[in-house]
């Protein structure tokens, strides 16, 4: 059995999909002597948040709010005539409801964020590789579990950057390869997992496997280059849901640091080839850097191939959850 505590500073009980509910001993010494408590409806269905009774004192009238989503399957009858259960004993015979939890992950995460184009003007210096990289920096030169840096990898690493000494003409080559031989196509299985050799050799898939492929094929040519991941904003909506995730790609010379890409965007965009080789635009949102990634607390699973959705764990093992993501412009 498992005791959880709200904001609002209401407990649940929470055994299997079962909750019992009720009001903190710190809410009912606020209260002070409490005169009546109003029952929620048996078999009404309540929403996290909202209000589902109240509970009246010599001092105040205070609303309760459900800590989760249910359905009310029994109330403290006893509460009726004698109300004062709640000062007591709050967190024991003093409850006040019971609840089938039917969202037991719910949570809600909200932020706001100043967006901005990302562009930098490569035209302006001469790019040159860093002779001594910092460890961060030779991380990015590292093979991925899914992005191999050996064979076909390598082969066509050297084969589009022959005879290129400038790193940003290797980088523009590459970047031509993977737009000219892959096709944003998300039929039938194997895309979407951003594995560098599938890519290859399917010649097609999603944003994660075009950068997949770039992020191999620069790594394998001595240049540290980064996955990153967030979420579209419609350039032409104010507010609403967001569909799903988008990723991108960085790589690292000198003295310009590091560099965006977006290879899918350009690919859907033939206009805008030149433009997504050295930046991004304002509408969307960055959430994670890198790929295998090991969480603060650590999860005892695998490494995550990327990190966009919510993670949980049950007993050691991942849970299935439902996400949903909207937005909604300030200005």
């Amino acid at each position: 059995m498992r005791v959880r505590f709200s904001k609002d500073h209401v407990y649940i009980t929470v055994e299997d999909d079962l909750g019992t509910v009720g009001i903190t001993i710190h809410a009912q010494e606020k209260l002070s002597d409490v005169t009546f408590v109003g029952l929620p409806r048996v078999g009404q269905e309540v929403k996290k948040g909202g209000a589902v009774g109240v509970v009246e004192s010599v001092k105040a009238a205070s609303d309760l709010y459900s800590p989760v989503s249910g359905e009310i399957l029994g109330v403290n009858e006893a509460l009726k005539g004698k109300p004062e259960l709640v000062n007591e004993d709050a967190e024991g015979a003093g409850w006040i409801f019971k609840i089938k939890i039917t969202e037991p992950s719910e949570v809600r995460v909200s932020f706001q964020v100043t967006r901005h184009e990302d562009r930098v003007m490569l035209d302006t210096h001469k790019a040159t590789t860093q002779p001594e990289l910092s460890p961060e920096l030779r991380r990015f030169l590292q093979p991925d579990r899914r992005v191999r840096l050996d064979g076909v990898i390598a082969d066509l690493s050297a084969q589009e950057t022959k005879g290129l000494e400038d790193p940003l003409a290797k980088a523009r080559a590459i970047y031509n390869y993977v737009i000219a031989t892959m096709r944003y196509d998300k039929s039938g299985t194997g895309w979407g997992n951003g594995d560098a050799i599938w890519a290859c050799t399917a010649k097609r898939g999603n944003c994660t496997d075009f950068h997949s492929l770039f992020i191999g094929m620069m790594r394998a040519a001595g240049i540290p280059a980064r996955f990153e991941i967030g979420f579209p904003l419609p350039s032409d909506q104010h507010d609403g849901a967001v569909p799903g995730y988008h990723c991108w790609a960085e790589f690292y010379v000198q003295p310009y640091g590091w560099v965006p890409v977006d290879a899918s965007e350009a690919w859907k965009h033939p206009d805008k080839k030149d433009y997504f080789f050295g930046a991004l635009d304002d509408n969307r949102l960055q959430v994670t850097v890198g790929r295998d990634i090991r969480l603060n607390p650590p999860q005892q699973g695998d490494p995550l191939n990327y990190f966009v959705y919510p993670y949980a764990e049950l007993d050691g093992k991942p849970i299935a959850l439902e996400s949903r993501f909207s937005f909604q412009d300030r200005n």
